[in-house]
């Protein structure tokens, strides 16, 4: 056993809960960045912004109301709309059942949702669960073993969406869950009148509240992590590090699936500065090149069929956006012509004006 008594009782434990924390706070980057860009198309695309809002309340109402059910409190009522979202318990509890049920309200939406999607994925993907078999003690050693478990379940799953079949209903179906987890991870605002705007500041002051609220609780949790870490180690078995590492794979999902959903806004804000129904043509350009490298590939079969039409497609629809933008807008133009720079220029050598 390698390492310190130190590093291994005291140091080790903590190396996937950092783990975790970190893929967390990027997970909240990406959120905060996408809520930027939805309010760049805000005014052009009013009901859109308000459909992913009611995403980011449901998911979060939903949470919340899984909270109450852990908790045995009990579900009296339950309200959902496009602004707001709220759920009444049966019975009211306070102390530990109070701040689980909180604790599902303020971090379950980062987590929840994307433990469905790796449901679907222990159906659809036939490899990247990968857990590192070999016991770890030191610090080092358990964020090893941690980042191998996220490298090989990230490469697993890029390579599924690259050679993902949306043909095929469920991979379709995966995909399209995909959007609406990435879309409404976290809403963009609360209210219909006041628009107050839920950034990663505002989920960090409740999460900080709901820690420094009852730091006891926190304490007691990072007291089970210990002695499930203590335990593995006993047992010689890995279940320790496996644990957080599913916390991470959860992690992975929601930053890819934001990562998708910045593709897609993105394309919506381009498309907006073309001008009339030539806007339209890269919608147009997706399904179509998707279906007709399916169609060769029916043809003419081939094994990289799936990932070499899911890069066709991405390519041609960059490609029509690109040249809609030169020859459609004044994106790519200067006020003066290349050709005119270069008489002036050569009209200044000669000293005329």
């Amino acid at each position: 056993m390698a390492g310190s008594p130190i590093d291994i009782i005291v140091f080790a434990p903590l190396a996937p809960i950092f783990g975790v924390i970190l893929f967390w706070f990027i997970q909240l980057l990406f959120i905060e960045n996408q809520k930027y860009l939805l309010t760049k198309i805000r005014d052009n695309h009013e009901p859109l912004c308000r459909f992913t809002n009611f995403l980011g309340i449901l998911f979060q109402t939903i949470c919340h109301a899984l909270g109450y059910t852990v908790t045995k409190s009990g579900i009296s009522s339950f309200y959902i709309s496009v602004n707001y979202g709220k759920v009444a318990p049966k019975k009211e509890k306070k102390g530990v059942f109070e701040w689980i049920s909180n604790a599902f309200l303020f971090i379950g939406p980062f987590f929840i949702p994307a433990t469905l999607l790796l449901i679907c994925l222990f159906f659809l993907m036939d490899k990247g669960f990968y857990i590192v078999s070999t016991t770890s003690y030191t610090f080092s050693e358990n964020l090893t073993a941690f980042g191998i478990n996220l490298y090989y379940f990230s490469e697993g799953f890029i390579g599924f969406l690259s050679n993902i079949d949306l043909l095929h209903p469920a991979h379709l179906g995966f995909f399209i869950l995909l959007i609406f987890f990435g879309m409404g991870t976290r809403p963009s605002f609360i209210g219909e009148k006041k628009r107050e705007k839920v950034d990663m500041l505002f989920d960090l002051k409740n999460i900080r509240y709901n820690i420094l609220h009852r730091p006891l609780y926190i304490f007691i949790l990072f007291l089970i992590a210990y002695v499930l870490s203590y335990i593995s180690l006993l047992l010689n078995q890995n279940w320790y590090v496996a644990l957080f590492s599913i916390l991470g794979w959860l992690s992975i999902i929601a930053i890819i699936s934001l990562i998708v959903s910045h593709m897609i806004i993105i394309l919506i804000r381009l498309t907006d500065e073309i001008p009339g129904l030539w806007k339209f043509l890269p919608y147009i350009t997706i399904p179509v090149s998707y279906l007709s490298m399916r169609t060769l590939f029916f043809i003419y079969p081939s094994s990289f069929s799936k990932w070499v039409s899911i890069l066709v497609t991405i390519i041609s629809t960059v490609l029509v956006v690109l040249l809609l933008l030169k020859y459609r807008t004044n994106k790519f133009k200067t006020k003066v012509g290349i050709k005119s720079l270069m008489k002036l220029g050569k009209g200044e050598k000669d000293g005329s004006r």
